[in-house]
């Protein structure tokens, strides 16, 4: 069965939202437009916050979160892998309706996305809002795909994919690149695997490919990276507490390459695995980040007023080798199993949505853009893939079914309420290439362990068919998939593509 939030009435109306069963000392506070945080962490696991069920990693901040609003067991990303799911999420609109089908490997410059599109913060901005973005951009560095060429005020950050976390190693410090991590670094223009560099080296080196940038000017920056988001986050906040603001927090952990300081590994000296030890670190320091943040709105008196969503881009990743987990979910980053696509997703508005609540209804990253646009006393636009969710929160007891989409070349996938169809295609014994489907009742099995597609002929074939209408009506890719992978899953040799 599912759990719905208590009823809660929205008003709406004016270009502003208010809930009318909050207190008259909070109406006062409640100005017309909130302002609105988006934090996203990086390859964050379903299964790595306390209130998500970690036994391992502990996340105080993030669950006070949750209790301060509506914590989703059902939210979503369009995309398993970081940059078209990013695209999705700035745009509200399915990645593939302008051909970010892939992920853009050694396509920083040129992956970026269409200038035609437009982005949350451009709408916002031309809505009154300040606009800034701290963190991991990843959709495109040259000129016209920068943060400030689409629709940013201010930013600070990496436009690529990863960066080094730190640039020394004191007393305490450790990291860790895994065997098989995609973000081993080498010598630029050597592939010579006998070319070895020292933990530091390493570190060095991979920020000169990825620099921090404040604006498009490159800064030296020798603190802990996440700490040097929260702190740039803080500082944004205080500067434009008086005006109504947009913020992108997108911090680039937890993930590759792990890295963590000696403040935040101590917590964690109890665990014996190395990569795990240091992974729980990183979420530890992402989660103090989200706490400091939450301090500073509420001593600027304007934390009832300010709606934060906070969500993972996509799973956690299967390369760190069980550092992570997206339990109870099956599959990892880059795959179309639950574990790669269903996130940790939380929205808090103390004014105007209700507290402690558990919504089990389907929501997407695609969702934020509508959402913050009415909030923001906007009209979003007509071609839009995202729902406004704050009607969720005043019908709480309807639930209206949930399509939701998922493509990659020939791997591509569909839900349709609690059914989710998922193709894929196989590498069979002969080398040879082949289709297998799958079908899950996400309902009686959120692990996805039960392919119901033999006993369901209708089913898969009224959502192949949904599937099929809807992939004809979006773009060819921008470019093939550089980086594929073979999962062992369902007892077949499953290709997947990124």
């Amino acid at each position: 069965m599912r759990r719905y939030v208590s009823r809660l009435t929205v008003l709406m109306g004016a270009g502003w939202i208010l809930a009318s069963c909050v207190s008259p000392q909070v109406e006062e506070k409640v100005s017309v437009r909130p302002n609105v945080i988006v934090i996203l962490a990086d390859d964050l696991g379903y299964g790595d916050t306390s209130v998500y069920g970690s036994k391992i990693v502990s996340t105080p901040n993030i669950d006070a979160l949750a209790a301060s609003g509506v914590r989703f067991t059902r939210g979503y990303v369009s995309h398993p892998v970081c940059a078209p799911s990013r695209a999705a999420l700035m745009t509200g609109r399915y990645q593939v309706r302008f051909g970010y089908e892939f992920n853009p490997v050694g396509r920083d410059r040129q992956g970026g996305v269409e200038p035609s599109e437009v982005m949350t913060q451009a709408l916002m901005r031309s809505a009154g809002y300040r606009t800034g973005m701290i963190g991991k951009w990843h959709l495109g560095q040259s000129e016209g795909f920068h943060p400030l060429d689409r629709g940013f005020d201010e930013y600070f950050g990496i436009t690529a994919g990863a960066s080094s976390f730190m640039l020394d190693m004191k007393e305490g410090d450790d990291a860790y690149t895994p065997p098989g991590s995609e973000d081993t670094v080498r010598l630029p223009g050597t592939r010579d695997p006998s070319v070895q560099l020292t933990p530091v080296e390493e570190m060095r080196q991979m920020r000169r490919a990825t620099p921090v940038t404040r604006g498009r000017q490159v800064v030296e920056e020798p603190a802990y990276l996440t700490e040097a988001f929260t702190r740039e986050a803080v500082d944004y906040i205080g500067r434009h507490k008086s005006e109504p603001f947009y913020l992108y927090v997108a911090y680039n952990a937890p993930h590759t390459p792990l890295q963590a300081t000696k403040k935040y590994l101590d917590r964690y000296r109890h665990i014996p695995d190395r990569g795990t030890r240091i992974y729980a670190a990183m979420v530890s320091a992402l989660d103090d980040g989200v706490g400091e943040i939450r301090r500073k709105l509420a001593a600027e008196g304007i934390d009832q007023n300010t709606l934060i969503v906070f969500l993972s881009d996509n799973g956690c990743a299967g390369y760190i080798l069980g550092a992570c987990t997206n339990a109870p979910l099956s599959g990892f980053k880059g795959e179309h199993l639950e574990g790669g696509v269903r996130v940790p997703f939380i929205a808090s508005w103390p004014a105007a949505l209700p507290a402690g609540r558990v919504d089990d209804r389907p929501v997407s990253a695609l969702d934020i853009l509508p959402t913050a646009l009415v909030a923001a006393g906007a009209v979003p636009p007509q071609n839009l893939d995202g729902r406004n969710m704050m009607p969720m929160f005043a019908e709480p007891t309807s639930y209206s079914p949930r399509q939701l989409y998922w493509r990659a070349g020939p791997t591509h996938a569909v839900i349709d309420g609690d059914w989710k169809l998922w193709t894929s295609e196989t590498l069979e014994a002969d080398g040879s290439a082949g289709t297998h489907t799958m079908l899950f009742d996400l309902e009686r099995d959120p692990e996805e362990q039960r392919n119901l597609a033999a006993q369901n002929p209708a089913e898969v074939e009224r959502l192949r068919n949904m599937f099929d209408q809807w992939s004809a009506t979006v773009a060819e890719p921008q470019w093939p998939s550089m980086r594929q992978a073979v999962r062992q899953y369902d007892g077949k040799k499953l290709k997947v593509y990124n």
